[in-house]
């Protein structure tokens, strides 16, 4: 799930994007799982049902990456998705609490509708989405065919997006999750995938989500201190590589404890009964050091008609029109705003730089 940052970042290092088109020309490192992830749970049918193939097979995750990307594409934007490897040991025990949820989840999604209660259905249904290694593969395969690169992660997919951001060859890395920011990202983007008019869990009510962006400089400044004592500050909280955190340490108090003590190691001395996975100093090491690679290659292309129609249509029983007339989008954003000479409406941004 990341680490929960949102109460301390300060508001002068967020800026809202209202219109996509105020990025383009930007290369961003999308956070591929995050993206599918997040596909996986907000496209589906009425009582929680993801959509499928007459093959039985989950298409969400290919609907959310096609239509979404292109989205992206004709603002201006050029993504590259990143995709995860083999993650740290030290992460284990959150993936087993996540399958766990999912089990949880599946259960109770079951018995909703069970008893008819398809609003409940649905809600415990987008937390039980799950990607395989079919499902991965299909992803890479439709991103090849669109003519948008990826790139393989040898290890957490969120790390190599901030490298590949910290290095300037995307300008910023796009993700749900606060960890980016751990990892170094100069810019990190949320809500780039999932954007638009979304329902209140709940709630009749409709509320329209934009892109927000993130500058890590901005928040070091705003807060009074350098990307290790964040780093320090999340770990406290809890991160993926350990979750619980130091109870009853909340953001205010894991800022003030950082400030007044200058870095995780002293501040633990006055945290007696503070407990950990691992030696703190390992989980700071994942952040400050990950496993990265520089062996990738940016390059975006015509998209091919015939490889798409292949995988959506023939594969997956998608609609013929329907993805010819996205092709088609697709097809005229490349060649007008990606192939040729882009200029984004940079001023904010310089300013920020």
């Amino acid at each position: 799930m990341g680490v929960n940052l949102k109460d301390l970042i300060p508001k002068e290092a967020v800026r809202v994007i209202n219109d996509l088109s105020e990025l383009r020309g930007k290369a961003v490192a999308i956070d591929a799982y995050n993206a599918l992830y997040q596909f996986l749970a907000a496209i589906r049918q009425m009582d929680g049902t993801p959509l499928m193939d007459s093959k039985g097979r989950i298409t969400s995750h290919l609907s959310g990456l096609f239509y979404r990307t292109i989205n992206i594409v004709e603002a201006g934007i050029k993504p590259v998705y990143v995709f995860d490897g083999k993650p740290p040991e030290l992460k284990e025990r959150e993936i087993q609490e996540r399958i766990r949820f999912r089990e949880e989840a599946k259960k109770k999604w079951e018995e909703a509708l069970t008893k008819g209660e398809i609003a409940e259905a649905r809600k415990y249904a987008q937390a039980t989405g799950r990607l395989t290694n079919e499902m991965v593969e299909d992803a890479k395969a439709l991103l090849d065919a669109m003519g948008i690169p990826w790139v393989q992660a040898p290890s957490e997919g969120e790390a190599q997006a901030a490298h590949m951001a910290a290095k300037g060859d995307v300008w910023a890395s796009a993700s749900q999750d606060y960890d980016s920011l751990l990892f170094g990202a100069p810019r990190l983007l949320r809500n780039l995938t999932i954007s638009g008019r979304r329902k209140l869990p709940r709630k009749d009510v409709y509320i329209e989500i934009k892109p927000e962006l993130i500058t890590l400089q901005e928040v070091l400044k705003g807060l009074g201190i350098s990307r290790e004592q964040l780093i320090d500050i999340g770990i406290l909280l809890g991160t993926d590589y350990n979750p619980e955190g130091v109870k009853g340490v909340g953001p205010k108090t894991a800022l003030r404890l950082i400030k007044a003590h200058g870095d995780l190691k002293a501040a633990l001395k006055t945290l007696p009964n503070a407990s950990f996975p691992a030696d703190p100093e390992k989980i700071k090491e994942l952040f400050l050091k990950p496993k990265v690679t520089d062996e990738y290659r940016l390059e975006w292309r015509e998209p091919d008609f015939e490889r798409i129609k292949e995988i959506l249509v023939a594969e997956h029983d998608f609609s013929e029109t329907r993805v010819t007339n996205a092709y088609e989008r697709l097809r005229k954003a490349y060649r007008e705003k990606i192939k040729g000479v882009s200029k984004g409406l940079d001023a904010w941004f310089k300013k920020k730089s």
